[in-house]
């Protein structure tokens, strides 16, 4: 799926905080049915039981319009569900179209009883170019979006949102929207296409006055698995989501992706004559993070390669990963619009033993920064059988540095760049810390290729960060590509994170 086909729309429909006030046609819900904690894995369970048949199509007028008219149509706020009551959230549902060509159920579940929100035309508002477009009996919402009074001054601002097939984002407060969550990714990388599951059907449950989460229940369908999921989303500075998903397998998953991370990376400082652009940075994460079940601190900087490139970092019981942003420093994008130094990371943590597996990191060529080009995921060693279940939880953090604080010096940067003399000049830039000792040549460098020549490693201290500044060089010689891993330590102890970076030819 193209980062347009969800982000585009999603930021087309971002509308400014207002006070919530009584709407002139608050979201209506039809008869109620009874809910527990077992409804949505009995209709997967039975769903993944049959043949996968795709859901109903809006009319085709609705699909077809161009995008600035989408633009021309947005959901009133006034009209939110819950709206004006004082709760801690208000819900806003999204318009079909465009990219988003089957409605999806919407359920509010209070007392244990749950009641569909009905289609209604009027809950939107729009200017007076936007056509008359013919309705259907399959017309209903394309998703949903979270809001709450984050600052405690009146005014709902959103914090999550649920559209495009199984995509799902989040934010801090004060974020911008950046990278994006799936529920499962099928497929990714294979040379026969990509599998995208659809989320279908969402439960949100009504929140008492004083809870701090919303819990939004989700059904996924798609040709190869089924599953129930359960979403316990708490707002603040750090966004958490405590997931919980039960896959049903339709067909044997021998290629799945757990917990999958969709991102956009362009361009930084170790590709930079690629790009001819005012900004030094393009990327909505620049690296993927890892806490093995090794105790090992991975830091592997993100490419964008001339061609489809797999990384598979194999590991038992893996205590976390995520996709980071970690420049911070507007000056580092140099963006108005995109704001990139404030979108957010986000972070696994698994709840209890994955047993073995991979965090699987998946680069794809990208000549614009409209398409998400970066996928990272976890892919067990056993594939789930046909007809078999998985039951999977997890934590998914988002925020500015989600991941649990280490004594490692983090890599701060890469960069790279040619020489006069011929070979390329690899820089790294580490954090500095508590741990940094104040005599350099206390540093042992470990440092490793796979492919090509580099000369011996040069360690000083970078006056900007008084962190230390690895540089080496590297004669790719005839090497298609070459793997590369670094660490500073000091005696038998590490330092630093390990950094790990695949070359490929520019």
């Amino acid at each position: 799926m193209l980062r347009r086909d969800v982000l585009k729309a999603l930021a087309a429909l971002t509308l400014a905080p207002r006070i919530a006030m009584a709407g002139d046609a608050p979201l209506r819900t039809g008869a109620a049915e009874p809910f527990n904690d077992q409804t949505v894995l009995r209709r997967a369970r039975a769903l993944a039981a049959s043949e996968y048949t795709p859901r109903p199509t809006i009319p085709p007028e609705w699909q077809d319009m161009e995008y600035d008219t989408y633009r021309q149509i947005w959901f009133d706020t006034r009209n939110a569900l819950w709206a004006g009551s004082g709760g801690p959230v208000e819900v806003d549902v999204f318009p079909p179209g465009l990219y988003f060509p089957r409605a999806v159920e919407i359920h509010t579940v209070s007392d244990n009883m749950a009641a569909p929100v009905l289609f209604d035309m009027e809950a939107f508002d729009h200017t007076d170019q936007f056509p008359d477009l013919p309705l259907n009996d399959a017309m209903g919402y394309s998703g949903l979006r979270l809001r709450g009074d984050l600052l405690r001054d009146g005014k709902y601002t959103e914090y999550a949102v649920f559209q495009g097939a199984s995509y799902f984002r989040g934010i801090g407060t004060g974020e911008t929207y950046g990278l994006s969550a799936r529920g499962l990714a099928i497929k990714t990388g294979d040379p026969m296409g990509e599998e995208f599951p659809d989320f279908t059907a969402f439960w949100i449950e009504k929140p008492g006055r004083t809870d701090a989460a919303v819990v939004v229940h989700a059904l996924m369908d798609s040709p190869s698995c089924t599953g129930a999921y359960r979403f316990e989303i708490t707002p603040g500075e750090r966004l958490r989501m405590e997931i919980d998903a039960t896959i049903f397998a339709r067909e044997a998953l021998d290629n799945i992706g757990i917990a999958p991370l969709t991102s956009m990376f362009l361009f930084d400082a170790t590709m930079r004559d690629r790009f001819s652009d005012f900004r030094p940075n393009v990327h909505d994460s620049d690296g993927l993070l890892i806490h093995n079940g090794a105790g090992e601190v991975l830091w592997r900087p993100l490419a964008n390669p001339r061609t489809l490139q797999i990384s598979a970092f194999a590991d038992t019981s893996p205590k976390g990963f995520g996709l980071m942003q970690r420049k911070r420093d507007f000056g580092a994008f140099n963006d108005l619009e995109a704001l990139y130094h404030n979108r957010p990371s986000a972070w696994i943590t698994p709840r209890g033993d994955w047993g073995a597996g991979a965090v699987t990191l998946v680069e794809i060529p990208a000549d614009l920064e409209i398409y998400d080009n970066i996928v990272a995921f976890w892919q067990p060693a056993t594939p789930i059988p046909a007809g078999g279940e998985q039951r999977l939880r997890y934590a998914l953090d988002w925020a500015a540095d989600p991941a649990p604080a280490t004594p490692l010096l983090p890599v701060l940067r890469s960069a790279m760049g040619g020489r006069m003399e011929g070979g390329l000049v690899i820089v790294i830039d580490f954090e500095n810390g508590d741990a940094m000792p104040e005599d350099m040549d206390a540093i042992e460098v470990t440092l490793r290729n796979s492919h090509g020549r580099i000369a011996a490693p040069i360690l000083q201290r970078n006056p900007e960060t008084n962190g230390p500044r690895l540089a080496f060089t590297f004669h790719p010689d005839d090497a298609a590509f070459a793997e590369f891993r670094a660490q500073l330590r000091v005696g038998d102890a590490p330092l630093s994170e390990i950094w790990l970076y695949r070359w490929t030819p520019a």
